[in-house]
């Protein structure tokens, strides 16, 4: 019964497994030492007819914050050095009695654009701690001709 579970969950997360082919995120592979001391960030990825859309949570942080390059010619990468601030008490005898929101110092993701991706069209904008990131897609390649030649 297990087994039949298994098959079932793998098939009906089919569409989620191709979106980690097409996209997959470097941040969380254990052999990337460069992503040492970074935080992920969380990410929504819409695959539309004429782009693809990165939507990313950085509460706190503004577009100065954060750096969005195209590296290695197909690998989108978001960082950001800049840290979230607490509010900062100002009364005498105030104190904090619980800290949960975490404040990460350094945010990075990364994401391989498949070979579609217009990488000298992005864009980006940061709005109410949401990073939208817009990758054009390239025009598909045209379809070739079959010509007819009359043989003399």
């Amino acid at each position: 019964m297990s087994a039949v579970a298994d098959t079932l969950t793998h098939w009906f997360n089919f569409p989620e497994n191709i979106e980690k082919l097409m996209f997959p995120s470097r941040t969380h592979e254990s052999r990337d030492n460069e992503n040492k001391g970074f935080s992920s960030i969380p990410a929504d990825i819409l695959d539309t007819p004429k782009e693809f859309i990165f939507y990313l949570d950085v509460p706190g942080l503004s577009k100065s914050d954060i750096q969005v390059t195209v590296e290695d010619e197909n690998t989108l990468v978001i960082k950001s050095g800049g840290k979230r601030k607490r509010e900062e008490v100002e009364e005498e005898g105030c104190k904090y009695i619980r800290l949960e929101r975490k404040a990460p110092q350094k945010l990075m993701r990364k994401f391989r654009l498949p070979e579609n991706a217009n990488v000298s069209a992005v864009t980006a904008k940061c709005e109410n701690g949401v990073l939208t990131v817009v990758v054009d897609k390239l025009p598909p390649p045209p379809k070739p001709k079959t010509v007819e030649v009359a043989i003399a």
